[in-house]
């Protein structure tokens, strides 16, 4: 007979709770429902084992048997014991079927069900049959909403919009509030014909005077070199209108300058808003007079014998 390793069946060490036994079991369930697996065999021959494992973890006396066996079976496998040499019959409980109410597996688990002769023969003068009682059935997935597409301009994300709805003979105004992102789901209650919820999935299509990182945006301003070396002001386009910029002197290319709260506005907060950040682009002229080219000569000397 083999020896079945439960936690590592369901991923958790000897030493978890039972509320980490139960989570991890919740999720593999889950997972390889045959609900959400028909025909799919491998999948029913593991929810199986999940099951399997978890009605011995999760009963405290089936627990503690079985890691009292699981120590015997180290320490034989320790000591050089031969494959198929472990004296199985010092664990075996006798009748497979104890005295509790037996559930038909098939109709449960659309053929998943039953234990492993393993188990039987360990656990079933325990109580080896599950009890429907015991039973625990992970919930049945509701059928997921129907989702439409919505694209939306960066502006209307800011600000906030809507969109005319039409589902059959359905119709409803639909309010996107202000910071949506891209992937947010607005839910529009008892818009579908067939009963039920709909939502909307937004889209934010890219903007070309910003670029958007959570609730922050950034622009750009450009200046000339004058107003780089000396300071001064830079008109700048928000979202809301435009504002000033002060330049201080020597301000570098590409340098960033933060506007606190002129970025977009947080989706369930719209009156907290990020920030703009603003990066600068020298201007340099391309052609020079005579006298402009004199002039920043001996600017250019100047600079170098201070």
């Amino acid at each position: 007979m083999e020896y079945k390793d439960y936690y590592k069946t369901l991923g958790v060490s000897r030493s978890a709770s039972a509320d980490e036994i139960r989570s991890a079991y919740r999720k593999l369930a889950m997972k390889y429902h045959p609900d959400r697996n028909a025909g799919n065999k491998q999948a029913e021959e593991k929810f199986k084992e999940i099951n399997e494992a978890y009605q011995v973890l999760s009963d405290s006396q089936k627990r503690a048997r079985y890691d009292q066996l699981g120590s015997a079976y180290s320490d034989y496998q320790r000591r050089g014991g031969a494959p198929g040499g472990f004296n199985w019959g010092d664990w075996t409980t006798g009748s497979p079927y104890g005295g509790t109410q037996q559930v038909n597996f098939d109709e449960l688990f659309g053929g998943a069900g039953g234990f492993s002769d393993f188990f039987r023969s360990i656990f079933g003068g325990m109580g080896g049959g599950m009890a429907a009682s015991d039973f625990e059935m992970p919930p049945r997935q509701p059928a997921q909403a129907p989702e439409y597409p919505v694209s939306i301009s960066l502006l209307e994300a800011c600000e906030g919009t809507t969109r005319l709805l039409s589902v059959g003979e359905n119709r409803k105004q639909v309010k996107i509030p202000p910071g949506v992102k891209t992937g947010t789901k607005i839910r529009v209650p008892d818009a579908n014909p067939g009963g039920g919820d709909i939502y909307l999935k937004v889209t934010v299509e890219p903007d070309p005077n910003f670029e958007r990182e959570g609730d922050n945006l950034t622009t750009s301003a450009t200046i000339d070199v004058f107003t780089a070396l000396l300071g001064g002001e830079a008109e700048v386009q928000t979202l809301t209108g435009r504002v000033k910029l002060t330049i201080p002197p020597g301000t570098q290319p590409e340098q960033k300058f933060r506007l606190a709260g002129r970025g977009m506005p947080k989706l369930k907060d719209p009156q907290s808003k990020g920030d703009l950040f603003v990066k600068v682009k020298v201007r340099l002229p391309k052609q020079l007079s005579e006298a402009q080219k004199r002039l920043i000569e001996q600017a250019r000397d100047l600079m170098r014998n201070s």
